[in-house]
């Protein structure tokens, strides 16, 4: 429960955590954005960790002058691009065996969400799955169970990190230095956390409503 509490606090207030450690340890911000993003697009046992927050706030720490915006972005396409290739290869490599049983570090659940998602969307799965928490963990996973052929999943996962990064952290350098997103950040995390959400729920919704 207090880890629980912690981790909420830093990620509604991510934007001050991440300035504390810039001005702590300097350019070594850079490779600990790259782990971040990194392990949440590459890793399937850790989605929780903060993709869409910590973009934005990436975006309003370059923006205030903090950190330097094109190194910025280069340093998450880079862990986005290859953190989603990573997690394609352990998909085809070792997913079968993982998506046959239970795992006691992988939600199943979290895995039939992925593939019903990848099988409605196809390849631009990939690419839509960037804007969706979880969802983004595991679809390349379930794209290397499926055996994308690796130029077009190439295609998908650089077109959808390329959308994905500019986006937020684009909005995060222009909309950070108002005086409003400054006082209200966490309002401004939990709406970008609900946009996130949004797809999900329309589909839990429909896939209801079909069934009835």
């Amino acid at each position: 429960m207090e880890y629980f509490a912690w981790f909420l606090d830093f990620v509604l207030h991510i934007d001050v955590h991440l300035t504390s450690f810039i001005l702590q340890y300097g350019v070594w911000v850079y490779a600990f954005l790259f782990v971040i993003i990194f392990c949440e697009t590459g890793l399937v046992v850790t989605p929780f960790l903060p993709g869409d927050s910590l973009l934005f706030a990436s975006g309003v720490a370059s923006g205030s002058g903090l950190c330097d915006p094109w190194l910025i972005v280069m340093v998450l396409l880079l862990a986005g691009v290859s953190g989603d290739a990573c997690n394609y290869t352990i998909g085809r490599k070792v997913g079968p065996m993982i998506f046959q049983r239970e795992s006691r570090f992988i939600k199943k659940a979290y895995l039939l969400k992925a593939h019903a998602f990848y099988e409605r969307h196809g390849g631009k799965a990939i690419i839509l799955a960037r804007f969706i928490p979880i969802v983004r963990t595991f679809a390349p996973f379930v794209a290397g169970i499926a055996l994308m052929q690796p130029v077009k999943f190439l295609l998908y996962n650089i077109s959808g990190c390329l959308l994905w990064v500019g986006s937020l952290v684009a909005a995060g350098f222009f909309l950070g230095s108002l005086p409003w997103v400054k006082a209200h950040f966490s309002v401004m995390v939990y709406a970008i956390i609900a946009v996130s959400l949004l797809p999900l729920l329309i589909g839990s919704v429909q896939s209801r409503l079909r069934k009835s």
